[in-house]
């Protein structure tokens, strides 16, 4: 595939996943909720996520009205994570996708609530009425349920709060980042797979294709945490150092944390070839992807 190729498809479905949401998270809700939940999800960010859940289904020919309601589901739930992990109890962060952070623009309260609303939300796009068979449905609530939950982002959150101000080995790190970033882009390429017929081998190399961009993501956050500005992230760059948090470039060093980020690159585009999976060439790109951001 070529990047023209690939860019081209990447804006397609990135037009198709706002059109989604836009429809899906609702503007008539009580006391202005809906807007608040708009504003945290609609127009900005990667879409990092709802772009490997099709690209996963891409990979094994699946169900694309499913894929399309999981990538969106996906989303919803990253973008409920960013409200509260930005709110003072937690990162206490003013600045997300460039703009005020939800906290800052609606109050603590509200931005509690607004997510609180898309996780649950999240669920509801998963298990329409019609258009997706049950049994699929069931089986991809569960897998984003255990990303999000104890076992994946909220649980790598928890160990994040609790090592502020301590050292962690490498080992300690991967562990937490495994969690709160890893499992939830993990289980994009899996909610993806999982729209369509896939064997065990495909399952494999896909699950381990997850997991080494998920933590290849992290570990390029955090060197672009102390490379890049503000204004080029989006968000508050030097808050993990403010903040006294143990990141890959603390334990590692710089340079060995961009030969990880590489290295994590290579581990993933193995486990694609692993899989057996002939139209993988769209999950192959978005791991360059992850790999050479700058924001």
């Amino acid at each position: 595939m070529k990047p023209d190729d690939f860019d081209a498809w990447a804006r397609l479905e990135l037009a198709a996943v706002e059109s989604a949401l836009d429809t899906l998270v609702p503007e008539d809700t009580p006391a202005g909720l809906g807007d608040a939940m708009r504003y945290a999800v609609l127009d900005g960010g990667k879409r990092l996520r709802p772009l490997l859940v099709l690209a996963g289904c891409d990979a094994v020919g699946g169900h694309t009205v499913a894929a399309m309601r999981a990538a969106v589901a996906v989303e919803l739930i990253h973008a409920y994570s960013l409200v509260h992990d930005d709110m003072p109890c937690m990162d206490d962060d003013a600045l997300r996708r460039g703009k005020p952070t939800v906290h800052i623009k609606y109050g603590e309260a509200q931005a509690m609530l607004a997510g609180d609303a898309m996780q649950a939300l999240a669920f509801e796009v998963l298990t329409p009425e019609e258009g997706v068979p049950p049994a699929l449905q069931a089986r991809l609530v569960g897998l984003l349920a255990r990303a999000a939950g104890h076992e994946g982002m909220a649980g790598g959150q928890a160990i994040d709060l609790a090592s502020v101000g301590r050292s962690l080995d490498e080992s300690a790190l991967r562990d937490m980042h495994r969690r709160k970033t890893g499992a939830l882009l993990q289980a994009s390429v899996l909610m993806g797979a999982a729209c369509g017929p896939v064997d065990a081998a495909a399952w494999s190399g896909l699950s381990a294709y997850g997991a080494a961009i998920g933590l290849a993501f992290q570990v390029v956050d955090d060197i672009l945490d102390v490379t890049q500005a503000s204004e080029t992230l989006g968000k508050t760059a030097g808050k993990d150092l403010e903040n006294n948090k143990p990141t890959y470039v603390t334990v590692l060093g710089l340079s060995a944390a961009r030969r990880h980020a590489d290295d994590l690159r290579d581990q993933a585009l193995a486990a694609l070839a692993r899989s057996g999976l002939g139209q993988a060439s769209r999950l192959a790109w978005l791991a360059d992807k992850v790999v050479d951001r700058h924001h």
